[in-house]
């Protein structure tokens, strides 16, 4: 499938009331787009990580009651699930798209990247891009520019990575509905590609140094 972008009418998909009517739309219209994102950069992937990237579309299966609020496709170096890893994603709010770097709550790196971010983190401020944003929530649409970042905004995210047990921690770029961007499928594909290329050093640091 040719990826041409998103259309404000796949952000609309985010404000159908209910699960079900929601998820009906979101599968017929969003999740083929997503599906070719994921292919069509997998092979990139693998070569910038140097191991194959599996591709893996949200499913929302967990979901009884309440209808997502995102979705996304992920990549990570493991076939049969992405949760577990560090990995990539591009997925979208009804407000913006999102292209990241995640590890979420459910994944064993959290410590082995808070080791290194701390150790770290004067090489990271410098060449992570100050428009590219921290969260600690991949529920939440919202997050912090890095040029709004001081060092005790950075040993809060370590802190916490250590210590909860829940802990998560997410960075990307965040590329709103309106931006033409968002609707030019061969020029949003390039810079995703930009994007991991320069979240690759934060992806590296999540795994123990061999």
């Amino acid at each position: 499938m040719t990826f041409s972008g998103f259309t404000a009418k796949d952000f609309e998909v985010f404000e159908i009331p209910g699960l079900e009517p929601r998820m009906e739309v979101l599968i017929q219209q969003v999740r083929p787009k997503l599906e070719a994102i994921g292919e069509k950069l997998a092979p990139f992937l693998t070569d910038l990580c140097g191991e194959t990237m599996h591709v893996h579309v949200a499913k929302h299966a967990r979901r009884k009651v309440n209808p997502p609020i995102d979705t996304w496709v992920a990549w990570a170096a493991n076939k049969r699930g992405y949760k577990a890893l560090p990995h990539f994603e591009v997925g979208m709010f009804a407000s913006h798209i999102f292209v990241i770097f995640a590890i979420i709550y459910e994944s064993p790196n959290k410590s082995t990247f808070a080791q290194a971010l701390e150790a770290n983190l004067s090489d990271v401020r410098a060449n992570i891009p100050g428009h590219f944003y921290w969260s600690m929530d991949h529920m939440a649409p919202e997050g912090t520019e890095q040029q709004q970042m001081d060092t005790k905004a950075f040993q809060n995210i370590i802190n916490k990575l250590h210590q909860v047990k829940k802990a998560e921690v997410m960075c990307g770029v965040r590329i709103d509905r309106n931006d033409p961007l968002a609707s030019d499928g061969a020029a949003l594909l390039q810079t995703v590609r930009s994007t991991f290329e320069q979240l690759l050093p934060l992806y590296r640091m999540a795994f123990p140094k061999e």
